[in-house]
């Protein structure tokens, strides 16, 4: 259990709590980079496929910024909080994760506690729960994501008409306008966040993170041909290379329940990958390993996804002898001082 958050692990499910409800689990910045190390640790982690965020307590999911301590710290030193790079709650600027993320309101969710539950999956809403960017209210906007998420899920005049005025909206409105998932009454808030999290894990997690990576970046493309025709995507490649691609029809036909394992065929490797840009060899884009046995040599570049660990799970994404490679803030330092030592 950490100081501001605790969190719950359940087989592949893990559930993250905001624990500052003497400030209505608003949020400065350590317990940003608390909640940011969680999931850092839960993207990290190849045995846990969906989180479940909430707020501990009756009255509040998150009110995003705790701007009693911005104001006490602007007073005592004259500068402002520094936020983790990866925002409140380690999701709103957190662009790198294809795990599902379920946000359970059992509340007020204001400002950035909204923009949390705007960059998670799904919004599972207690009754009781109202949602508001209030930023205008006090001479700020809604500047981690609100401005941008909220008019790519709800029609554009109904953004407008909420980030605009810091309006209130309750559950039941939230799933009128299409930015809430469900609503169920607040004793069964936990227990209907979970519900939707089994439906997901009966899934097979490649397939899962396939599904979330191309939808995301799907929405980048400009015509739906171009979107359909540019499915090169790392996560993607991964699903159609991996053990589950070839159990999920098995299963199916053996008029069995699939067992899943969300990994590529060929089994794990482990090490720590040289950083990008890497050399063509034989023709093909091949990506240089340290404390790997053996180079891999991909013959189709525009489909070179892999999922390796370093130690938790590192993806790399091969085009034109080029790579690009995410993965959390600690294991890329640990690649870079690997790399200096090599």
């Amino acid at each position: 259990m950490g100081q501001y958050s605790h969190s719950e692990r359940d087989g592949n499910l893990l559930v993250v709590t905001i624990n500052r409800p003497e400030v209505y689990n608003a949020c400065h910045p350590m317990a940003n980079e608390e909640l940011s190390a969680e999931f850092d640790r839960f993207a990290a982690d190849p045995d846990l496929w969906v989180a479940i965020i909430t707020g501990a307590g009756d009255k509040a999911f998150c009110t995003g910024n705790d701007l009693k301590y911005h104001a006490e710290l602007r007073a005592r030193t004259g500068e402002r909080p520094v936020h983790p790079p990866k925002g409140y709650a380690g999701l709103t600027a957190r662009h790198d994760l294809d795990k599902p993320v379920i946000a359970a309101v059992n509340g007020l969710a204001m400002g950035g506690g909204f923009e949390i539950a705007l960059a998670c999956d799904l919004i599972i809403a207690s009754d009781q729960a109202v949602f508001a960017l209030p930023e205008p209210r006090v001479g700020l906007a809604a500047g981690a994501g609100g401005i941008q998420r909220l008019p790519r899920t709800v029609p554009l005049k109904q953004a407008m008409g909420m980030l605009l005025t810091g309006r209130r909206v309750g559950a039941d409105e939230g799933l009128r306008l299409g930015f809430v998932t469900a609503v169920v009454p607040h004793a069964q808030l936990m227990a209907e966040a979970r519900r939707w999290a089994g439906l997901i894990l009966e899934c097979s997690p490649a397939s899962v993170r396939a599904t979330k990576q191309a939808v995301l970046r799907s929405l980048d493309a400009p015509t739906l041909e171009v979107a359909m025709k540019s499915m090169d995507y790392p996560a993607y490649a991964a699903m159609a290379r991996g053990e589950d691609a070839i159990e999920g029809p098995r299963a199916f036909a053996e008029k069995r329940k699939p067992k899943w394992k969300g990994r590529r065929r060929g089994g794990r490797e482990r090490g720590l990958w040289a950083l990008g840009p890497f050399p063509l060899l034989g023709g093909a884009p091949a990506a240089r390993v340290l404390r790997v046995q053996r180079r891999h040599r991909l013959a189709q570049p525009a489909m070179a996804g892999i999922v390796v660990h370093a130690p938790g799970p590192v993806e790399l994404h091969l085009e034109r002898g080029e790579a690009e490679i995410r993965l959390g803030d600690r294991q890329f330092e640990r690649a870079r001082e690997a790399r200096g030592r090599a």
